[in-house]
């Protein structure tokens, strides 16, 4: 009799496990469906159109997803017990979504990176430049998260919509958002739009890490290796960012500044990396209040204390609020933010000169002037670029010719540190080719 019921627990165990093999699978397949995604609408010029001015018009990347498909938005998930889901992450399937989102992240090793930029005025051609950038070396799939005003969307949409994706590349369009009841302020700090990176984690609420960049932003390597620096993140840390200045003679903040700034010469945020999920979940101390505030509640009462004090806008903000959470910063290296501070008085970033840079950051306007012909012979160069040619002959060469030229300059002085990496970039892209990654 012992025996029988060993035998009848067992098969029922094995049905049990069977049953939830099918869900599992059901779920799987249903988070599969192409459903509006960016490689059907390729293939249909005209749907394509009218979904793209959907998501351009909804303003967020996850609002077309209904049922089992709002499970593919996992990132948050991942960071919380399934009894902590928030309910705006997998609607009525977060029990399903909870039970095999571990055999989810072992069938689905690589997420999609997200990277975010904002173009006004005449930054159509340049934000587009840096997106090439982007897709050329990157190996894991990226969403671009473009916010831009709207006239630039169709622009955006016509060109986009023409690379050879290859299933690698997906992107959503917002229009600029402020808070309504002080857009007016938010809109004229420092330049048109370059505000709205702050409020990043709050209107991307199911994205867990985004790679923020300016417009004026060149990626020399894949967007794979500053993401893993989400990896190296401690504890305590919510963003990465790299210094200002590497030489404190020529710092601004540290001259200049009538705000609190992080370190001896301040942050850059031209190049910014977060965690949003944290970003969203501390609580920040600061000089105003003896309570600690979250991200939401902070920034308008730091625009009206320091508005009169602040130079550079949202950067300054952020310079501040470091300046009270140290602990909360990762700061990279120089090479991963390299601008013409860098080079215009002689060279000042060792890392850059030992490996090369990584990003390039051409602020000042200097892509589209002859101030650093350094920096804008790299601009040409990718802008130019046709995805598909040989990257050696259709652009390192050319483009080392270019730089030969530019010798006279302190920038050009140094030129090989500006391909360096890039050499290197484009050689391990051709062997992960010929081994087919």
């Amino acid at each position: 009799m012992r025996r029988f019921a060993r035998v009848a627990l067992l098969c029922l165990g094995c049905g049990v496990c069977s049953l939830l093999y099918g869900f599992s699978q059901l779920a799987l397949s249903l988070e599969q469906e192409p459903g509006g995604g960016r490689e059907r609408q390729a293939r249909d010029p005209g749907a394509r159109r009218q979904a793209g001015a959907g998501r351009a018009a909804a303003g967020s990347a996850g609002r077309g997803e209904s049922g089992a498909g709002r499970c593919k938005n996992l990132s948050v998930s991942f960071w919380n017990s399934y009894w902590m889901l928030p309910s705006d992450v997998c609607g009525m399937n977060c029990f399903w979504e909870a039970a095999f989102r571990y055999d989810y992240m072992k069938t689905h090793p690589s997420e999609k990176m997200h990277l975010a930029v904002v173009a006004c005025g005449e930054r159509l051609e340049e934000t587009v430049t840096m997106l090439r950038s982007a897709i050329i070396f990157s190996i894991k799939p990226l969403q671009f998260h473009i916010f831009a005003e709207d006239q630039l969307h169709e622009s955006f949409k016509d060109i986009l919509d023409d690379f050879p994706y290859e299933g690698k590349v997906n992107y959503t369009l917002y229009p600029i958002t402020f808070p309504t009841e002080s857009a007016a302020e938010w809109k004229k700090l420092f330049k048109p739009c370059a505000s709205q990176r702050l409020f990043l984690p709050l209107i991307l609420k199911n994205v867990d890490s985004l790679l923020y960049v300016d417009t004026d932003i060149l990626f020399l390597r894949p967007v794979d290796d500053i993401w893993s620096f989400l990896g190296k993140f401690n504890s305590t840390q919510i963003a990465a960012m790299a210094p200002e200045h590497e030489e404190p003679r020529i710092g601004w903040y540290n001259r200049f500044a009538r705000h609190p700034y992080y370190g001896v010469t301040g942050i850059n945020s031209g190049v910014m990396l977060m965690n949003m999920t944290r970003i969203r979940k501390k609580y920040f101390k600061n000089d105003m209040t003896p309570v600690r505030l979250q991200w939401g509640e902070i920034l308008m009462p730091l625009l009206k204390k320091y508005k009169l004090n602040i130079t550079w806008g949202d950067q300054d903000l952020l310079n501040i609020m470091f300046f009270h959470n140290p602990e909360s910063l990762y700061v990279f290296p120089c090479q991963w933010n390299y601008r013409p501070d860098h080079c215009i008085y002689g060279s000042n970033c060792k890392e850059a000169e030992e490996e090369g840079i990584f990003i390039l950051h051409g602020n000042r306007g200097v892509y589209h002037d002859d101030k650093q012909p350094t920096f804008r012979a790299i601009y040409e160069a990718i802008k130019n670029y046709s995805f598909g040619d040989d990257l050696v002959h259709s652009l390192l060469q050319p483009l080392e010719l270019e730089l030969r030229k530019t010798m006279h300059t302190y920038c050009g002085k140094v030129y090989k540190v500006f391909i360096k990496q890039l050499t290197k970039s484009i050689r391990d892209f051709y062997t992960r080719r010929s081994k087919g990654r």
